[in-house]
């Protein structure tokens, strides 16, 4: 078995955890619009650029993102292009509304 395998379940736990952050949440989100440069990622978690860059590598380490370096800089977009579904179906069913309704959602 290689050693870069992981079972199935043992990759959604990494990249489930690497979104477990409000910084790399907000890193993500902002990928949906398109790539973006580290330092504007900086701007955005209002952060130094190490912390920003632990954050980015964990990301870019669970498969979230993918980076290439352009002459100084180092541009970052999102891995895969349905991120933007997943946040929207995790938008249905937030612990404050599953309760309250007592009902299932199909939400993709």
């Amino acid at each position: 078995m290689p050693s870069s395998y992981l079972p199935s379940t043992d990759k959604r736990v990494a990249v489930l955890k690497a979104l477990a952050h409000p910084s790399r949440l907000r890193i993500t989100e902002a990928l949906m619009q398109g790539e973006k440069c580290v330092a504007k990622l900086r701007d955005l978690v209002g952060s130094d650029v190490s912390t920003v860059s632990k954050h980015l590598s964990l990301l870019r380490t669970a498969g979230v993102l993918v980076s290439e370096k352009r002459g100084l800089n180092v541009y970052y977009r999102l891995g895969c292009t349905c991120f933007g579904d997943f946040l929207r179906c995790v938008d249905q069913v937030g612990p404050d509304l599953v309760p309250a309704q007592n009902r299932s959602v199909n939400c993709c």
